[in-house]
């Protein structure tokens, strides 16, 4: 009699065990969707850098290598400017992100924390200006840096850039701020801080992820223009690296070695960059500041 009591216990246990199986084995189905479908869009991703880098590295025109070769860097570093190129976007970009983090980091704190008439209205046109494309105010600061005599200047530049990137880079400043719970400011103003102390001594020191991704689209809208320098520099000395790189390119022929090697060049520093940031974009532990208050 028990033994035909446990028999449909043991089916139902039997049936339940067969279900988990059946949903995991479709649930690892669905991963492996995932994965195969990250791969396919990341070996797009990769190829054009796998061709330029292995274009970097065969032989130029009238070369006599064959093979694996880094004649071409050898060539564009002693025969052209593109050190000077390099330097100069280096130096425009680093400007960039300096100023528009100092300016933003304060003006998204303004943004996140104040709900009012007047940061509305800042907010909305932070975001017609972020709406508009560069290439709109290209004439009027054009005129208004020939008279300045910012024109053909890397200050000139670095202004334009940014002023490009400040209302996006106070949206970002603002979004991650908003992540950061009111509640330990309020804590540091009942231990006497300012409201600036609370600032920087609270929200800024959270702050690290956002922070950097701000920095990095600063330094990645500076690095990679074309136009406004294009329109803006006119000395060759003054040039920055994609206006650099455009000069290898003739009327009926290019010299593809010395283009790629300088493609290469242009994509290390950004490159370079991830890498070595990478480990700091965490936004854990934020919330967990709140423990037991």
């Amino acid at each position: 009699m028990s033994q035909t009591l446990a028999a449909p216990g043991a089916t139902s246990a039997t049936l339940g065990q067969v279900q988990r199986t059946t949903a995991k084995s479709r649930e690892q189905k669905g991963q492996w969707w995932r994965f195969l479908l990250i791969a396919v869009v990341t070996l797009i991703v990769i190829i054009p850098i796998i061709t330029v880098f292995y274009l970097s590295t065969q032989p130029g025109q009238g070369s006599t290598q064959t093979g694996f070769t880094f004649e071409n860097f050898t060539r564009v570093f002693q025969t052209t400017d593109v050190v000077l190129w390099l330097g100069d976007s280096l130096l425009v970009a680093l400007v960039t992100v300096v100023v528009s983090v100092a300016i933003a980091a304060p003006a998204g704190y303004v943004l996140s924390r104040l709900r009012n008439r007047l940061v509305s209205g800042y907010s909305l046109v932070l975001f017609v200006v972020q709406a508009l494309p560069v290439v709109t105010a290209v004439i009027p600061l054009f005129i208004t840096f020939s008279a300045l005599g910012l024109v053909n200047t890397l200050q000139g530049v670095a202004i334009i850039y940014i002023g490009s990137t400040m209302s996006v880079a106070i949206w970002m400043m603002a979004a991650y701020f908003d992540s950061i719970p009111i509640s330990l400011e309020e804590a540091a103003w009942m231990d006497g801080a300012s409201v600036f102390g609370g600032f920087r001594r609270i929200v800024l020191r959270n702050s690290l992820p956002g922070i950097l991704s701000t920095a990095i689209f600063s330094f990645l809208l500076a690095w990679n223009d074309y136009l406004i320098a294009l329109l803006f520099l006119q000395d060759s000395t003054k040039y920055t690296l994609p206006i650099g790189l455009n000069t290898f390119f003739q009327q009926n022929a290019a010299d593809w070695g010395a283009v790629m090697a300088v493609a290469v060049i242009m994509m290390l520093p950004p490159v370079l960059l991830f890498v070595f940031l990478n480990k700091y974009f965490s936004v854990g532990g934020i919330g967990g500041s709140l423990a037991g208050r």
